[in-house]
């Protein structure tokens, strides 16, 4: 059976955010945020321990960090999330829960999420503020690439707000799990799974590219992602700093994408890219 690393660690809160960045570029996956600090969950086939040491020592003059790991076996993970879990709003219009929490109909979109070992329940101000920006793009009709699924969150919204059809795909095997199970729990019929990457991805052209990932991944990948774009189409992408906004501006203009919004929450960034529409 797969088995993941749990990273305890405990650290001064105003650190936590930068230490998902960091541990995220070092393969992490899932987070929790405790009294104490953190709780990171990294495969165990991609743990290295020296580059996290080596990480951590680089904050060691500037904060006061104790850690420690341990094996996590795969269906350990429900009981640890559900402990944690709590159901959020969105704006005044999204509600997002597990199925064991009470709906709520009083908002325009209910969202249930088990979010398992995979990333992106909502709570993560990069998750949120997708979402937020997805509010603002017209769905209704339009055809979405979600990079990097997740827990299929963006996906689901994405079916609710009216698109026609939304391809997800995740690398990460556990991620594809989750989603297809998130996508029966919303019945949303129109969301196509699969693992694999942008590289692999079929060419087709879509309206709406949804990807929550990393300020390394975007910087790569964004001039591939403008080639599955049709004229006028919405690059909503997120899961790096307000410091990182020039770089990838720079990047996305030089494939002829143009910034139209962006959101802001506690340092992290999520910007809108609309492709040029030829005259």
């Amino acid at each position: 059976m797969d088995t993941y690393i749990e990273l305890s660690l405990q650290i001064d809160p105003d650190f936590a955010e930068i230490m998902m960045a960091e541990l995220a570029e070092l393969g992490f996956e899932s987070f929790v945020e405790t009294d104490e600090g953190l709780e990171a969950y990294i495969q165990e086939n991609i743990f290295n321990d020296l580059d996290i040491k080596r990480m951590l020592e680089g904050y060691a003059e500037r904060t006061a960090i104790s850690y420690s790991f341990k094996q996590i076996a795969k269906q350990n993970w429900n009981e640890e999330w559900e402990k944690n879990f709590q159901p959020i709003s969105i704006g005044n219009d999204i509600y997002v829960r597990a199925d064991f929490h009470e709906t709520q109909p009083d908002y325009l979109y209910e969202i249930i999420i088990t979010p398992k070992m995979s990333f992106g329940t909502g709570h993560h101000e990069t998750t949120s503020m997708v979402m937020e920006h997805q509010l603002t793009i017209p769905h209704q009709g339009k055809k979405v690439l979600d990079v990097g699924t997740g827990t299929g969150i963006l996906a689901v919204l994405a079916s609710k707000l009216g698109a026609t059809h939304i391809s997800a795909f995740d690398i990460d095997e556990w991620s594809v799990e989750n989603t297809i199970e998130n996508v029966a729990l919303n019945n949303a019929k129109n969301i196509s799974v699969r693992l694999g990457t942008i590289e692999d991805e079929p060419k087709e052209k879509y309206e709406i590219i949804l990807a929550n990932i990393n300020r390394n991944i975007l910087l790569q990948q964004i001039p591939e992602y403008a080639t599955f774009m049709t004229e006028g189409a919405s690059l909503v992408i997120s899961g790096f700093y307000e410091a990182d906004i020039a770089d990838i501006q720079e990047v996305a203009e030089s494939v002829g994408l143009k910034k139209v919004a962006q959101l802001s929450k506690n340092q992290w960034a999520s910007v809108v890219f609309k492709s040029y529409v030829k005259s």
